[in-house]
Order: structure tokens, then sequence, then C-alpha cells
């Protein structure tokens, strides 16, 4: 049996991590909680350990752009994306996964484990040959050559796979950075991110981050993203600024599910697939809205803000656009943001949910992958 002496270190000895993955996965969770200013500050890590910093970059899972920055790599993005999904499967049962709650049948196919007798029409690539030609082995008592017959060929039975296009819009305002909000559901996108990629590749999924406005994020600008700084703390607040020429100085951290919605449904009217949905996930009730070409801040929330929303939320159920809304109640018990997002699933005849950090993953998930199957049997 092994034995082992424990001292206090005295920064004399030697360290070096038993494992690059290791390293790299702790280094992962200074960035889910506190974004980009983690890679700022990697020159100062260099400087004070250069051996950890040159084994992460040897691995390939961080490197330096073409000005000097540090940025994770894309397979250092794939790592973050499959940890981030396996954490979320231990916290929740797998076999709650399904496929997507689908309307409609799609364009692909899917084998499953059943096969039956081939019937004309049916695809050939799901021939099952081993059984096929052991029909037919049966069938004229052994020997060769073996001859086959119609009666013989046997397909495994396939499983319709919907195309399905997403979008999640995740909360970027000040409060999200409370009570770990704003980490979890960076998780939980990149959660989706992993799967998708594994298991639905003909899915789109996007991410966008809405806050006073909204923008598109990629990858790696989810991964560096964090919450805006709260700027203004007057009790109430009515201000405009001008999208087209907006002010030196916009206060960023207000909540703009209006926008988010707009930008979402315009970059699912350029996708092809039957099943197009939008994810909502936030911690308050709107705070920003659009007029024409003006971005209209208002605090405390306005009915005149959630009216613009909702109509965004019935434009996006009349272009056949699911929306499902999930609100972070972590704090407090939030009755206007709970009264809002069942507004917006009525609107919407949609879903709507509050929930804490430790439920919203499984929630998610579960809206992303629905229940319902539609199975393929017979010709």
């Amino acid at each position: 049996m092994p034995l082992f002496e424990y001292t206090r270190w005295d920064g004399s000895q030697q360290f070096l991590p038993q494992s690059v993955d290791t390293v790299f996965d702790q280094l992962s969770e200074y960035l889910m909680q506190y974004g980009e200013r983690v890679l700022r500050n990697m020159d100062d890590l260099e400087d004070e350990m250069p051996e950890v910093v040159d084994l992460i970059q040897k691995e390939g899972l961080i490197e330096k752009d073409t000005e000097g920055q540090w940025r994770v790599t894309p397979k250092g993005i794939r790592r973050i994306q499959d940890k981030s999904l396996d954490d979320l499967f231990q916290s929740f049962r797998r076999d709650s996964l399904g496929r997507h709650d689908t309307a409609e049948k799609g364009e692909g196919t899917v084998p499953v484990e059943d096969t039956r007798p081939y019937v004309y029409g049916d695809s050939l690539a799901n021939l099952n040959l081993h059984e096929t030609i052991k029909n037919a082995y049966i069938r004229q008592g052994g020997g060769v050559p073996i001859r086959l017959s119609s009666e013989d060929y046997v397909v495994h039975e396939t499983e319709y796979q919907t195309r399905c296009a997403t979008v999640v819009l995740i909360d970027m305002s000040g409060s999200m950075n409370r009570y770990g909000k704003y980490y979890t559901t960076k998780k939980v996108a990149l959660a989706l991110q992993g799967m998708v990629r594994a298991r639905y590749p003909q899915d789109s999924l996007q991410m966008i981050g809405f806050y006073t406005f909204a923008n598109l994020m990629n990858e790696r600008q989810l991964i560096n993203s964090a919450p805006k700084p709260v700027s203004m703390f007057d009790s109430r607040i009515h201000l405009r600024f001008d999208l087209d020429h907006p002010a030196h100085r916009v206060p960023q951290h207000f909540t703009n599910i209006h926008a988010g919605l707009r930008l979402a449904r315009n970059v699912l009217s350029r996708q092809p697939a039957a099943n197009k949905q939008i994810i909502v996930i936030t911690d308050g009730e709107p705070t920003a809205h659009i007029e024409g070409r003006e971005v209209v801040l208002i605090y405390p929330p306005a009915e005149k803000t959630a009216t613009h929303t909702l109509a965004e939320v019935r434009n996006c159920a009349n272009a056949g656009i699911r929306v499902s809304s999930f609100a972070l109640i972590e704090d407090y018990f939030y009755l206007g943001l709970v009264n809002f997002v069942e507004e917006m699933a009525r609107v919407s005849r949609g879903v709507a949910a509050y929930c804490s950090t430790d439920e919203i993953g499984n929630l998610v998930f579960e809206s992303f992958v629905g229940g319902r199957r539609t199975r393929r049997f017979g010709h």
C-alpha cells in the first residue's frame, strides 16, 4: 500500500499538474464564471506558472490570435461543451432525453434496434444484411452459393427525426450576475451545443444575448461572455437612445427581450427547418424595448414595454415558431416575472416555467428535445 507524506508547501517545491485536461477544466470554470477577463490575465499566469500555460497550449486547447491575445481553440471549445454536457447529465436522468417534439415527419431517419420484413418501397440503406443472409441460408437448407429471394430481406425499423432550428435567448442583464444565474445558464447553453453537435448534426442552434440591445453569439463569444455591469442606480429611469447614432455611453444592463425575440425571428426566417423554436432564459421582466429606430429604457418595468414584447411574441407564434420561456427565481418569488412569462406562453401557445438554477438544465433540455416520437411501421 503506497505511503504519502503531507507537509505545508513553502513555495520551493516544483508543482506540475497530473493532467492537462484537469488544469484546462479549472481554467474553463473561471471562464464560465468571469468571462473573457480571465483570458486577458493569462499573461500574468504565464509569468507565474509558465509550465502550466505551456502544457495547455501544447495540448492545443488555448492559443494566441494574430493580435497576440489568448483565446480558446476549437478543440478547447468542444471540450468545454462536452464537459458541460457531462456535468448536466449527472444532474438528471439520461433516459429523460428523447427526440424533438414534432408536429410533422421530417427528412432524416435513424435506425433503431427493431427489424421487420422488407416491403416494396423501403430503402435498401436500412437493410439488415446479417439477418437477410441468414434467412436465405436457412430457406435453401444451407450450402453455397447463397441465393437471395425477396422474402429473405429484413430491414431495420427507422425513426423519423425532424430537422429543428433553435435560438436560445440568454439574459445578460446586470441581475444575472447574482446567485450563479448566468454561470448556470451559460453552462446549459454550452451543453446544448455539445449535444446538438453529437446527436442532431442536421439541426441549427444559435445563441443570442440580450441586454439593452441583442446580439448573436458564436461559440467562443458565448464562452467569453458575462452579464453587463449595472451602471445606473436611479429608482426611476426613462431614457431613449437612437439606434443608428447611439450616445457615447448607453447603459447596457437593461432587459430587452423584445430586441432578442425580433432578432431570433429574423434568424429563424432564414432557416429551412420544419420545426423552429425559441428558448428564452431570463431572471426579470423586460425593462427595454424598440420603438422605430430607438431603444427605450424604462425602470421599474412598465406596461408599455410588456406590450411591445408580447406583440413580438405573437409575431413569432404567427410565424410558426414555438416560444418556451424560463424564469429564474433564485433569491425571491418574483410574481411580476412569473405573470409575464405565463403571459408569453399564453400569447405564443408555448411553454412557461419558473425555476431555480438547479432546475434550469433539466427543464431546458426537456423543452428542447421534447418527448413525442413518430415511428414508421410497415410500408
